[in-house]
């Protein structure tokens, strides 16, 4: 008896190490190595750069559609070894002669300034912020008073509209931080907060993407939140923290807005690693959306990074999301399934591509690549 017992002992040994040795020698997922990480973004990054160079730009060069894709180039160039990234963002702010666009106040044309405070970092000439500088002081002297409510002109006034706090506070705050002057932040945190009185609701933890929403229903009788206009909100709000001191009051207010969304967020990942148009009724626009998927793996992942988020808990969705980001990579380089420009959740195919998406995957791919590295 004590000899069948000792040769079943022997046997159970014998296959926890058998599978202890087999589990060690399972290699890992190569796609989330940092060369196949970078490789990928560089042939995103790419196509785009084929489509500005043989189709031009089919915008003014500081329109926001542009302006994000910039904030992800600006990324890839910090990490890539080729300079043709950072040349091709120099040559686009020269180009603009480093001004904002026409409407002074419009948040959405003073997104670019994120990329001209990214560029002064490297280069350290005055004449990249200048011009911002001077529009940032008169956004501070305005009384900032009015209603959010959604009516003809608000936007260029107010940040109405959750796609603001992309463009608007993230270039404050980068100022803030290139500048060392503390008054661009807390005008950031300021209106911020005045958005978020307005547009967010705190059942759902999301927001709406503006008051004409606030009382809309989806086809399954769910409040209206756009997948976008979400990724948006989050993506500006972890680079908001980035230039955000830990001793600046707002701060734990951020961090919790922050830890909340995302939150609620992972909880609403479709099975195939997505998030499809609609946050609430996804099987109305029953495909991924890559533009939405990718600000909030760009946003888990630098919660991760910084030791805001858990990473056993919040890892396996972001790497979920990566590989959906990877499906939806053409062979050439194309990111597809991105939702054409719109307010609220729409149709998106596999052709569908737009350089805010392109931005939103490189924004991604480099926080995935500092993780890894």
């Amino acid at each position: 008896m004590i000899a069948r017992f000792s040769a079943s002992l022997v046997m159970v040994c014998l296959v926890i190490v058998s599978y202890t040795v087999s589990a060690q020698k399972t290699p890992p997922d190569p796609v989330f190595k940092p060369a196949s990480i970078l490789a990928t973004m560089q042939e995103v990054a790419d196509w785009q750069l084929h489509q500005w160079d043989t189709g031009g730009f089919k915008r003014r060069k500081y329109d926001w559609t542009y302006a994000a894709a910039y904030t992800g180039f600006m990324e890839l160039a910090a990490i890539s070894k080729d300079k043709k990234y950072e040349t091709s963002m120099l040559a686009i702010a020269n180009d603009l002669n480093w001004n904002t666009g026409a409407r002074r106040f419009h948040a959405d044309d003073y997104c670019v300034a994120q990329m001209y405070c990214k560029l002064y970092v490297i280069y350290k000439d005055q004449k990249m912020i200048a011009p911002f500088r001077l529009l940032a002081d008169s956004i501070i002297d305005q009384p900032h008073t009015e209603s959010l409510e959604w009516k003809p002109g608000i936007v260029n006034r107010e940040w109405a509209w959750c796609d603001a706090l992309f463009m608007a506070p993230t270039s404050l705050s980068y100022l803030a931080t290139v500048t060392k002057e503390k008054k661009y932040l807390d005008i950031a945190s300021k209106l911020w907060w005045k958005t978020t009185d307005y547009l967010y609701d705190t059942t759902e933890h999301l927001y709406f993407r503006d008051g004409s929403y606030l009382d809309k229903k989806e086809k399954n009788g769910q409040k209206v939140f756009w997948s976008r206009g979400n990724g948006w909100v989050v993506a500006g709000l972890v680079r908001v923290l980035e230039n955000m001191p830990a001793k600046h009051p707002d701060r734990p207010k951020f961090i919790k807005l922050y830890k909340d969304m995302m939150a609620r967020i992972v909880s609403l990942q479709q099975p195939d690693g997505s998030w499809h148009a609609s946050l609430l009724d996804p099987e109305s626009y029953p495909i991924k959306e890559t533009s939405g998927t990718g600000f909030y793996t760009y946003a888990i992942l630098w919660g991760i990074n910084h030791q805001l988020l858990d990473k056993k808990t919040y890892w396996p969705v972001a790497a979920k999301a990566w590989k959906s980001l990877l499906d939806a990579v053409h062979d050439d380089g194309k990111l597809g399934n991105v939702q054409p420009i719109g307010g609220a959740p729409d149709k998106v195919d596999v052709n569908s591509t737009d350089t805010y998406g392109v931005g939103a995957f490189l924004l991604a791919g480099s926080q995935l690549y500092k993780m890894n590295n």
